[in-house]
């Protein structure tokens, strides 16, 4: 009975083998699927016959598999895996008694006799040591150090912030992220305890969108913390014990055309001409997901009437378009020079009817609008004129602006047009400031330089991240710099004066045939100090078994794919790496004393297939606001689906690692170490902490310690680093998923706290919750 099963299982195998490996053979691709497949049919066949010549055939299968998947991609032990697994679980399961005692005693053996096994016997060993070989090593990470030497003793932090506090989103004005706190080191952080924990009581509801996400980093002033929620409560709570001061809740309701539903934090402002204890003399400002910029006394919660309108500036003034949930911000604005700057994010491929993208800053006492610099009108920037509009749908920021305020200059990522996939008719400003990142007068809104990071963004790789500012050391003397992530993996080392690169930036030819009356550019610039990673190939392809290993190989060879920048098609194209980018909102951390640099390279292809308009379905009654799926782009000739590129099974259909965390010298341009991050715990229908390396979204934070602190990853952790190596040193596991970026602070008796939310981010599937969870050394 188990002969004539397994015989009946590997005639299944063998169908399915023979008829995707003719499949992927015509489509150009590997031989190895139909050869396995025709001996997985001779085995059946002599399986059903009880011949023990089947041993033999399979031995030669397990040898002919080894040789091959050792020739395709060496001893890395998580792409062996798939190309293997299966055929060694029925290695084995053909050596066992049950299946050897009948085939001898059919051929007049003793039961016992292991003669005929003995090639397999030899082969599962084989294979089995080459297994335990492989994961020994990990040929696809980099081992090394960065550089512990100091190189400026007091360095330049940006504004104005005591060593203990964490003022704006990336600490201070310079985005850094970096905190001169060390009273936890390399040498105890693994004695971290959770200090206290509080829940912010707004959680996910079942009508909420898709990308309802807990993104919040908090800011900690004096004795208290003041952070937000997806639902844009403002909340300040005592920073030693946790507890709730007030909360004030905006009532932005429930709104299924947002894109995003979100809070990445609150901003803080100090009045020098208020007599502190006053009314609003410290004020916290909270943009909304209705369009709103909210005033609100820090030290109870009570809108400052005198702000704006009783306490508000409307961000929907002076929009051409006003359908309540296509604009918002998600973001902190940026508090300098006496002004509250604010930009905002709109719903990507909804239509080509977007809001504007314009930069507009405030005053900081009386929302009085200053200046407005709208990309699609760069030259004008006085204040938009009574019943007049800004340009529709320019480039926007949906991300964090940094500013230094000695050289008067506001740094900001700029998005794109959207639809992000279709490039025809854009104008001459959309094509000079789409997915850039431009330096602005603070005082006038005049732009001062841009720097392009993708020409004619046919693939959504606006710039995603704050802009760090760092003065580095250079041949020439101390150059004040600024670092810009992308999604595409590079990272742009500038002269923050000027735009020009310090670490050297260069044109390559990127691949070309857009679709009839769009065009591509035929030149990409890349930067010297890149992650981007390398073209994809069938052999990267990926699964838990070589049954949806091979199903990626053949749909990964139907796709259009000629490298970084395929255009988007009819065909479907692949996007690698794809718009949830190799660096997101979370940015970098940078030690401006070691001038390094500490980030989380997440590596996921996407997919894009553009529909013309008449094969476009009716929006349905259920239809939310989404990234993935099907993206309408109302008003385009074109709608486009969009994704991840993924197998039958819902995984990755490239190989892992997805995830690493990085350090890279700023000087140099030199990356030491990548290294996997994260792992399939909370990701895999059985609980095992498997590191692979995953995919996350969140950001790091470095402390003067020699520590970086991330969770962001798709499991449920926080995790400590050291900065030095990137070699994991703690880990504590987190209620829900932690897609945010930790901050540190210090209370009056020298105690220094790490903190971060967890709160889960409805794209990436993670555990939603509202908690904040504070971490510090037992006393």
């Amino acid at each position: 009975m188990a002969i004539t099963l397994t015989a009946l299982i590997f005639f299944i195998f063998a169908a399915v083998l023979g008829v995707g490996g003719i499949w992927l053979i015509i489509l150009g691709g590997s031989w190895y699927y139909l050869i396995a497949g025709i001996l997985f049919l001779a085995t059946s066949i002599q399986l059903f016959r009880k011949r023990s010549s089947a041993l033999i055939i399979y031995a030669i299968l397990v040898i002919g598999t080894l040789a091959w998947a050792i020739w395709e991609i060496g001893f890395d032990w998580w792409q062996l895996a798939p190309r293997g697994g299966v055929i060694m679980l029925f290695a084995l399961w053909l050596l066992t008694p049950w299946i050897r005692r009948e085939l001898n005693e059919e051929e007049g053996r003793s039961p016992s006799d292991f003669l005929p096994a003995l090639p397999l016997g030899i082969a599962a060993i084989v294979g089995l040591g080459v297994a335990g070989y492989a994961m020994t090593g990990d040929p696809l990470e980099i081992v090394g150090e960065l550089s512990k030497e100091v190189i400026v003793a007091t360095p330049d932090l940006g504004g104005n912030v005591p060593d203990n506090e964490w003022h704006q989103y990336g600490r201070t004005p310079y985005g850094q992220r970096y905190s001169p706190l060390k009273q936890i080191t390399t040498e105890n952080v693994g004695n971290l305890q959770l200090a206290w924990q509080y829940q912010t009581g707004d959680v996910k509801l079942p009508q909420d969108v898709g990308e309802t996400t807990y993104q919040v980093t908090p800011l900690k002033v004096h004795d208290t913390l003041y952070l937000c929620t997806p639902h844009n409560w403002a909340i300040a709570i005592d920073a030693a014990t946790g507890k709730e001061k007030w909360k004030f809740d905006p009532n932005v309701g429930l709104n299924p055309d947002r894109q995003h539903q979100t809070c990445r934090g609150v901003s803080y402002y100090a009045d020098p001409n208020v007599t502190a204890g006053q009314p609003c003399a410290e004020r916290v400002y909270l943009p909304t997901s209705d369009a709103r910029l909210i005033a609100l006394d820090a030290a109870n919660g009570q809108i400052c009437p005198s702000f704006g309108d009783k306490g508000t500036v409307h961000l929907e003034k002076g929009m051409p378009y006003n359908p309540a949930g296509y604009y918002y911000s998600t973001s902190p604005p940026v508090i300098a020079a006496g002004k509250i700057i604010v930009g905002g994010a709109v719903n990507d491929n909804y239509s080509v009817h977007e809001q504007s993208g314009v930069i507009r800053a405030f005053d900081i006492n009386t929302g009085a609008l200053i200046w407005n610099w709208d990309s699609g009108n760069p030259d004008v920037t006085t204040p938009l004129p009574e019943g007049q509009t800004y340009t529709h749908n320019s480039p926007n920021s949906w991300s964090v602006s940094s500013v230094d305020e000695k050289l008067g200059l506001l740094f900001v990522p700029l998005g794109n047009q959207t639809p992000d996939q279709l490039g025809a008719g854009r104008s001459e400003n959309v094509e000079k400031f789409s997915s850039s990142i431009v330096a602005l007068d603070l005082n006038s809104g005049q732009l001062r330089w841009v720097r392009q990071t993708v020409h004619h963004d046919l693939w959504d790789m606006d710039i995603p991240a704050q802009p760090v500012l760092v003065d580095i050391n250079t041949a020439t003397g101390s150059v004040p710099a600024l670092v810009g992530p992308t999604k595409q993996g590079d990272i742009y080392v500038l002269n923050r004066r000027t735009g020009e690169p310090i670490i050297p930036v260069n044109e390559v030819p990127a691949p070309t045939g857009a679709i009839e009356g769009d065009f591509t550019s035929p030149t990409q610039p890349v930067s010297d100090l890149t992650f981007m990673p390398q073209r994809l190939t069938g052999k990267d392809m990926w699964g838990v078994s070589m049954f949806d290993q091979l199903a990626c190989r053949v749909e990964f060879l139907r796709l259009r794919y000629d490298g970084r920048y395929t255009p988007p098609s009819l065909q479907g194209s692949l996007i690698y790496p794809g718009n949830f980018g190799v660096f997101n909102w979370g940015s970098v951390a940078v030690d401006p004393a070691r001038q390094v640099m500490f980030g989380m390279p997440t590596y996921l292809a996407f997919t894009s297939r553009l529909v013309p308009r008449a094969e476009v379905p009716p929006p349905g009654a259920g239809t939310k606001g989404s990234e993935q799926g099907l993206n309408r782009n109302e008003g385009a000739p074109y709608a486009v689906y969009m994704g991840p590129f993924v197998s039958p099974l819902g995984l990755p259909c490239q190989a892992p690692p997805w995830g690493y965390v990085a350090g890279a010298d700023l000087r140099t341009g030199k990356i030491a170490y990548k290294r996997r991050n994260g792992t399939v715990r909370d990701s895999s229908p059985l609980p095992l902490p498997f590191k692979v390396g995953v995919p996350g979204i969140g950001g790091p934070m470095i402390t003067a310690g020699g520590v970086a602190f991330l969770g962001a990853a798709v499991d449920d952790y926080l995790r400590a680093y050291d900065l030095t190596s990137g070699k994991q040193l703690w880990e504590t596991r987190l209620p829900a998923g932690g897609q945010s970026t930790p901050m540190t602070y210090a209370l009056a008796d020298g105690k220094q706290y790490v903190v971060i939310v967890a709160g889960g981010h409805g794209s990436v599937g993670t555990k939603p919750g509202d908690y904040v969870m504070a971490y510090a050394l037992p006393k």
